[in-house]
């Protein structure tokens, strides 16, 4: 077990999941925990990533650093999606090996899972079959994480868990419009909407594909309460080292972007683009190898959006150029 006064590293602590693992780790009583900004480590750099863990010797790390982004950003940028997380995975988990940290968090996605898998998705439809296109650079360099992870584990007993979360949202999410997932999209769309007394919003795609989606303080709930679990509980109960973290329940993106306009109080008429693509039909997780150890989701998706809607709006001069 960590002790709550040894380092704990969050990787990525000012993006969406780290900053929401760095404030529940606060919260937890952890007194020694580790940022690092882009410009005072760089994870595509490998001897600055050595250097660091030479000097740090984090207990525990979480990698949620990653460069993320929506259809529009995987679909423009494959190259530099597969080439920056294939280097930060590659340097981060291999210094942390070298460095024997005690538990290692990798956050991987659930794009990892082949476009037609059965659903819900389980751990063990990791490489059962062809990917989505329009992310499919993406998820191969996460599959690569999560392959590295069980390499190490296997050849050097090295503590690491991959957690493949669902769609999140939360404070401090990227509303860009080129390269934001979704909900924080759509956010950002009928609020503006709003606030023009635009008549109608656009909306990608047919409206039909199901998705799930966890706030981002249920995904930092879930890391502490995985890191205070004993490492043999934890690997026992996952598939050879994979857990899935998510909602257990999806929507229509019609139904999504409806909740999420009466939520911002929005009167316009939506409006889908077919000609615009759709992505993986359906994407729900199975999160019974979570709930057997004890998590479960406490927010439900209604009542994060409007939350988040609220925040949106008390933000937006800053959020919207994120």
């Amino acid at each position: 077990m960590i002790s709550k006064h040894e380092p704990v590293y969050v990787a990525g602590h000012r993006g969406l999941a780290g900053s929401a693992i760095l404030r529940h780790l606060q919260a937890a009583g952890y007194t020694n925990l580790i940022g690092r900004t882009r410009a005072e480590l760089d994870l595509t750099d490998r001897a600055a990533v050595n250097a660091f863990f030479a000097k740090n010797r984090p207990a525990a790390v979480f990698l949620a650093a990653a460069k993320v982004g929506g259809i529009l950003a995987n679909e423009t940028w494959p190259a530099d999606f597969i080439r920056e997380n294939l280097l930060i995975q590659t340097h981060v988990i291999d210094a942390a090996a070298r460095t024997n940290v005690g538990r290692f968090f990798f956050l991987a996605s659930s794009c990892i899972y082949p476009k037609l898998a059965p659903q819900p998705l389980r751990e063990e439809y990791l490489l059962t079959g062809a990917l989505e296109p329009t992310n499919s650079a993406y998820a191969v360099a996460k599959i690569a994480g999560i392959e590295m992870c069980r390499a190490y584990q296997r050849q050097s007993s090295f503590q690491a868990i991959s957690l493949m979360p669902t769609n999140l949202y939360g404070p401090g999410d990227n509303f860009n419009l080129q390269t934001a997932h979704v909900l924080a999209a759509l956010v950002r769309k009928f609020h503006e909407a709003k606030s023009s007394s635009a008549a109608e919003v656009s909306i990608w795609g047919t409206g039909t594909p199901r998705r799930e989606f966890l706030h981002v303080d249920d995904l930092a709930r879930a890391c502490v309460f995985l890191l205070e679990q004993p490492y043999e509980r934890v690997r026992e109960a996952s598939c050879d080292g994979l857990l899935n973290v998510g909602a257990g329940e999806d929507l229509e993106i019609r139904e999504l972007a409806d909740i999420i306009r009466q939520a911002t109080g929005c009167a316009a008429k939506m409006v889908f683009d077919p000609s615009k693509p759709d992505g993986t039909p359906r994407k729900l997780l199975d999160i019974g190898r979570m709930r057997g150890l004890g998590w479960a989701p406490e927010i439900s998706l209604r009542a994060g959006v409007a939350e988040f809607c609220r925040w949106f709006a008390e933000h937006q001069t800053t959020a919207a150029t994120i």
